[in-house]
């Protein structure tokens, strides 16, 4: 009796051991599967950006070159731009995110105002994500017009750059790149981890990066 007692102990130890284990584990296998899956989406969205912008600028008018070139501040310029886009996209531009969404870095750090990523109005797009336009035409590099964030999980958490939310750099021309695109390698890695802004994950995902890095 006493051999088959002290088996039960061990059986029970070892499955107990195995729980914990189990329990150890499967929250950061739940976490990588859901980064797995934003990460799936956000190459998606970015070919699908990149087709749409190849479809305007062929497409786009003369009366629209002349009006943005005409167009006399950033908020103008981001009208013309949110209306050429919203039927792509399905943008709602009659209900919009709640004042409580406020995007952060992967590391968690608030993004301030003055902040090149610090983005004024959000709108809902398809598939619930979140979308952001910035005019940055007015900075040093003219060549450069517009900055565009997707969250794709919309106003759910975790709202963190290099999570669930990624961006594009437009240029003049309509050419598209994902942030982080002229980063060396070392960089990316270096910015694309959760002690990072997550900005460059953008690019990093892109090219094969993985969030495990």
């Amino acid at each position: 009796m006493a051999k088959k007692g002290y088996w039960k102990l061990e059986y029970s130890v070892a499955l107990f051991v195995m729980i914990g284990v189990f329990l150890l584990i499967m929250p950061v296998s739940i976490e990588n599967n859901r980064q797995a899956n934003f990460i799936s989406k956000w190459n998606e969205k970015f070919n699908r950006v990149e087709y749409m912008f190849n479809v305007i600028n062929a497409h786009i008018t003369d009366d629209i070159i002349k009006s943005m070139n005409k167009a006399k501040n950033a908020d103008q310029r981001e009208s013309i731009l949110l209306a050429l886009v919203k039927p792509y996209l399905r943008i709602n531009t009659e209900n919009y995110p709640s004042k409580h969404y406020k995007p952060r870095f992967i590391n968690g750090a608030r993004i301030k105002k003055n902040n090149r990523y610090y983005f004024d109005d959000f709108y809902y797009a398809e598939n619930n994500t979140i979308v952001g336009i910035k005019d940055i035409k007015s900075e040093k590099d003219s060549s450069l017009w517009f900055l565009m964030m997707f969250d794709m999980n919309g106003i759910l958490p975790p709202n963190r750059w290099g999570k669930d939310i990624y961006g594009v750099n437009i240029y003049d021309g309509g050419r598209i790149e994902p942030f982080g695109y002229n980063m060396e390698m070392s960089e990316l890695k270096k910015d694309c981890s959760e002690s990072g802004t997550g900005v460059s994950c953008s690019y990093f995902y892109k090219i094969g990066g993985g969030f495990e890095d």
